[in-house]
């Protein structure tokens, strides 16, 4: 199963998909659902959903990851042919310089370039450690004019990614852009194929969300249609086991799937996710029937649109799910394939609900 899902994150993430432009990594990822025979429709947002019908008096399950990734848009060409951007989602400023980038122009002839970063034999004492905001970096193509820039087909509001890349680790891990969150769609990829020719079990809506990065929007509007009665969120669990983030956790890179118990963002959006103690119980007792070892995860300064999901109706039952990576939202983000397959397996487990299961929060075991 591993094959499938290296297979299956490597092609997602040479494809660019900046918020609310996500429909190449869509279109493919429908394509993949069509060859396995698997029915996707596409909601006004872009949200890609295919649901798999099961027992009526099942729950329904909404699982979800996102399909956008972060990074800028256009706002401005010099007339020497530089490029001005306007950082979109969380871009950490202090890894910028000298990155390489895609600008992502409607034609799919895509444009290569490069952020400035000015000639180490010319900077001044003080600019060695100075780091550039975003509105003060500038991407070079080497065009050398606007006019030419403009030529390329690029503009105004133009995308802008880190330039799409999978390096091979030791192992079974990989890093480039974009882990966050195509590997989650690759695990939901893998789900599909698990899903297909099952015989009952609870309604499962896969969703393939749009505009996370850019306020957590897409996966509200397709839970509000969907109206299920649990949401599992899968996404990154922050790795703790390298030096610099040993005292936020015990997250290990190769450990195994994750469960939050405690989310909060703590910097401007003040949300976050306490899991339902049904979702709590129902991915433990998963990770048990099939032997999946489970980290945990509790974190400040982490957010997803699940914060958004769970209040919708008379509230969602609501668990965030993921795998360890090391680096977010950096240009070179890592994870391990074997977390992601294991992650699958869990979810497998966790989706055999029975008609009858207990959903209150007063069950056993909460």
């Amino acid at each position: 199963m591993t094959r499938s899902i290296a297979k299956d994150l490597a092609a997602l993430m040479m494809i660019p998909g900046l918020s609310g432009h996500e429909d190449r990594v869509r279109r493919h990822i429908a394509t993949e659902l069509d060859a396995m025979g698997v029915d996707s429709r596409v909601d006004t947002l872009g949200n890609l959903i295919a649901t798999f019908p099961g027992s009526a008096d099942a729950p329904s399950v909404m699982v979800f990851a996102h399909m956008d990734q972060l990074g800028f848009f256009v706002r401005k060409i010099e007339n020497d042919g530089l490029i001005r951007v306007e950082r979109m989602g969380g871009v950490p400023e202090r890894a910028l310089a000298s990155q390489a980038v895609l600008l992502c122009v409607e034609n799919g002839e895509d444009v290569p370039g490069l952020i400035a970063n000015k000639a180490h034999h010319a900077t001044t004492p003080d600019e060695k450690y100075h780091v550039l905001k975003a509105p003060e970096i500038a991407i070079d193509t080497g065009h050398g004019s606007k006019q030419a820039v403009m030529a390329a087909g690029i503009g105004i509001g133009t995308p802008v990614v880190y330039r799409p890349q999978v390096i091979e680790l030791a192992g079974q891990c990989i890093a480039g852009p974009s882990i966050d969150d195509r590997a989650g769609c690759a695990v939901l990829l893998d789900m599909a194929r698990r899903l297909k020719d099952r015989a009952d079990g609870a309604t499962v809506h896969l969703v393939f969300s749009v505009q996370e990065e850019f306020n957590l929007r897409g996966a509200m509007t397709a839970a509000r249609a969907l109206a299920p009665d649990i949401a599992i969120q899968i996404d990154l669990m922050l790795a703790t086991d390298t030096p610099d983030m040993a005292d936020r956790g015990e997250m290990s890179l190769g450990g195994g799937p994750g469960m939050s118990h405690y989310s909060f963002h703590g910097r401007g959006t003040l949300n976050g996710v306490i899991p339902h103690p049904a979702a709590r119980r129902l991915i433990r007792a998963a990770a048990d029937r099939v032997q999946v070892p489970l980290q945990h995860s509790a974190q400040v300064g982490v957010l997803t649109d699940l914060s958004y999901v769970q209040q919708l109706g008379e509230g969602v039952i609501c668990v965030d799910v993921g795998f360890p990576m090391r680096y977010s939202h950096s240009s070179l983000e890592m994870c391990d394939l074997r977390d992601l397959e294991a992650l699958s397996q869990l979810l497998a487990s966790a989706l055999e609900i029975v008609p009858g299961f207990d959903l209150s929060r007063d069950g056993v075991g909460a």
